[in-house]
Order: C-alpha cells, then structure tokens, then sequence
C-alpha cells in the first residue's frame, strides 16, 4: 500500500543519496528518488528483487511506494540531492521506500558488527539465502546487511521462541545493483554477491545448505515477476520497458542454473566455504 511523505529524519549514506523519511503510516522508510544518480532503474531493481526476496522467504525490510508531494518538498528544502556544491531538487512523485525497523530514536541499526557478535545473529542462515539469490539476480555489489537487536518473536518465524527474547537479527537490504545495476544483464562472475565477512559462510559443508532457497528458486513461479512489473510506476520505466522485458526473461531462464551460479563460488582462489571438502 502506498505511503506519503511527512517528515525529514536525515540524508543517508551511500551512491543513491536516500533520505530517511517519515511518512503518514507512522513508519520511517529509506527513500531513494527517481533522479537518484544511480539512475531511476535502480529503483525498478529494488522493487523487483523486494517482491522476490519475500517470495523466497528471505529476510529484507518491507517495501513501498513513498507519495513525496510538492507541498512537503517545499516544507523541506534540505530534501534535495547533491552534485558537487549544487543542490539538485527532487521532482514530485512516486519513489522507492524501504521500511526502518522501528524508529531511528530508539532502534540501533549497525552495519557492522564484531565476529564475535556475528556468531550470535539469530537468523544467521539468512547469508546463506541471500547469496542463493544474489548469484541467480546477479548482484554486482557485495552483499549489503544490517543488524539490529530486537525480540526475536516479532522477527523470526519458529516454533518456541520465548515472548520477551532479545537477539541480534539481520536484514538484507541494497539491491539496486541486482541484474548488474543499470545495466539489465548477467555477466558471469563467480564471486558478486558475497558477503565481505567469510565467518558466515563458515559452517557451510554442501549444497544441502543452501536449502530450501535452491529449491524456491528452481520452481519460481512467473506470475511473481509479472505481478511486481504492474506494480512499477510507468515513470520509473519510462522508454525502458523492452528492456525490462528482456532482462526478466533472462531471469526466469537462469532458475535453472541455480546449484551451478551456487556451487561456482567454490571453484574460485576466494572459495568462502573453506569446511566445504570436495571429496
């Protein structure tokens, strides 16, 4: 459902130049805007991979399309990008949002975090999963993650979780640069998409561990991707929908070669799966 810009938090970090809004369900969502200097297909990348990471049960914020209106951007000036010393005006629009988990004021959000710490994430599996996908998407940046300590209930879904347990959960968040960015292709790489920090890897021993991720990717079904493409504002394609088209059905062609994309990743001088014996 769709959302409306209220309030400016802060300018975020990274190439997009996204800003922390908050908008009128009372939820804070990052924001990147059409005329973001990674190109508006960024937004189109995230929207389609959001839907396909919720398919596959992977853990990433919820999605939405932000309403940034005239009347809020006038109210807030500092809402803008930036090219050098000049400030760029966002048009108004529909833009691409990715939901905070919780509120800025009282939830810290880390994207890095000690080894040590690392071991205790208590949906670590996820850097698994999301490296199922990243190697089917094809994500030319290494995989993005946050973490955030939160009652483990409201994020994770199992059997026997006590009600008021605290841990560490992690996101994955960042996928403007699945089907290599802007470019909509699929160059062969055997090492985008992992993680900067081996240790998560570490207990990896087969491709039974990647389950059940292979398997969802191996039976997506089509009707994901058509439903995502009609939910993508026409201004956010523009002329660009044929090549849409093309990449997506590259995509779906791709489902196949899923435990080959996975198992490359071992065959390479940076193997991250060193438990992982080829006997």
């Amino acid at each position: 459902m769709p959302v409306n810009a209220r309030h400016f938090i802060r300018k975020m970090r990274g190439g997009a130049q996204a800003h922390l809004l908050e908008a009128d369900d009372g939820h804070c969502y990052v924001v990147k805007f059409q005329n973001n200097p990674q190109t508006r297909r960024i937004l189109v990348n995230e929207w389609i991979a959001g839907e396909i990471l919720s398919h596959l049960q992977i853990s990433a914020p919820e999605q939405r399309m932000v309403a940034v209106s005239r009347e809020f951007l006038e109210k807030n000036p500092e809402v803008c990008l930036q090219s050098g010393n000049r400030p760029i005006p966002i048009e108004p629009g529909w833009h691409f949002g990715s939901r905070h988990p919780g509120t800025p004021q009282s939830t810290a959000i880390y994207d890095f975090i000690p080894d040590a710490l690392l071991g205790q994430v208590a949906n670590s599996e996820q850097f698994l999963a999301s490296l199922v996908f990243d190697r089917w998407a094809a994500n030319s940046d290494a995989r993005q993650a946050i973490f955030f300590r939160a009652q483990l209930k409201d994020w994770l879904v199992r059997p026997g979780i006590p009600p008021r347990k605290m841990g560490f959960v992690v996101l994955m968040i960042d996928h403007g640069f699945c089907f290599n960015g802007p470019h909509w292709d699929f160059p062969e790489s055997a090492i985008t998409g992992l993680y900067m920090r081996r240790v998560v890897y570490g207990k990896v021993v087969s491709m039974g561990d990647f389950e059940p991720w292979l398997s969802r990717v191996l039976h997506f079904p089509d009707e994901v991707l058509d439903r995502a493409l009609r939910r993508i504002p026409p201004a956010w394609i523009g002329d660009d929908e044929g090549a849409l088209i093309r990449m997506l059905e590259e995509l779906l062609k791709r489902r196949t070669r899923i435990h080959e994309l996975v198992y490359g990743c071992r065959n390479t001088e940076a193997n991250p799966f060193p438990a992982w014996n080829l006997k």
